[in-house]
């Protein structure tokens, strides 16, 4: 199956363009380092040759997440889990505006942001998740109390990511201020916000869609084990 537009593949567009540089693995497949991202893609889904690049450059028996999954895998490649989610794209109903209360953040943050994520469970963020774009947090009395950043970055889009706020200040709409922040980012450069979410997760595409975001379509985040055995 070939896909024609970039937020249907939006781990492999990606991959091949804005984060080739990041990219794991220069075929058809290719991965973001672990400690990035656990997103791998090919760049047809209906093409085996991608899968057996992505099974070279991951090794054998390894655990591979792959959102937007939309075939069978070829012989020898096991979907071991399935989570349904949606893709949400911008309208011209999302306003957006920067922060006043928002700062940048960067590397001399990156402990505070692992707590933060650690506590809170928006999704996948690593170590060295921030270098794939632009994340703004808001700070009270030194303490990181809220974030959301850039994620993945298809040809003319790009995806808001880790949005999340510490329990105790919730209802104070520091949330919904970072993600028009960071989406006034991304419309600056001429790109198109989007989201994905667990389709589970009603309670933050309500708010993404009072923000402005409507669904493009329905996908599966699935977890995909390439053949053979793990090395010892």
């Amino acid at each position: 199956m070939t896909q024609h537009h970039p937020l249907d593949n939006p781990v492999w567009s990606s991959l091949a363009t804005t984060h080739a540089h990041l990219a794991e693995g220069t075929g058809d497949g290719r991965r973001f380092p672990v400690d990035v991202s656990p997103f791998s893609g090919v760049a047809d889904q209906g093409d085996p040759r991608g899968w057996h690049d992505l099974a070279d450059v991951a090794g054998p028996g390894v655990l591979l997440l792959v959102p937007a999954l939309a075939v069978t895998p070829p012989e020898g490649f096991t979907v071991t889990a399935r989570l349904p989610g949606v893709q949400l794209v911008a309208t011209d109903a999302l306003r957006t505006e920067p922060s006043p209360h928002a700062v940048e953040l960067g590397d001399q943050d990156v402990d505070d942001m692992l707590d933060l994520v650690s506590r809170t469970q928006p999704g996948p963020f690593g170590r060295r998740t921030r270098l794939l774009g632009r994340y703004l947090g808001i700070r009270e009395d030194g303490r990181l109390l809220a974030l959301a950043g850039e994620r993945l970055h298809p040809t003319g889009a790009t995806e808001i990511s880790a949005v999340c706020t510490d329990p105790s200040a919730r209802g104070r709409g520091l949330a919904t201020s970072l993600v028009r922040a960071v989406a006034q980012g991304v419309r600056d450069r001429g790109e198109l916000p989007f989201l994905h979410a667990a389709a589970h997760n009603t309670g933050a595409i309500r708010l993404y869609e009072s923000l402005g975001f409507a669904l493009r379509r329905t996908l599966d985040f699935a977890t995909v084990r390439t053949p053979g055995t793990p090395a010892p």
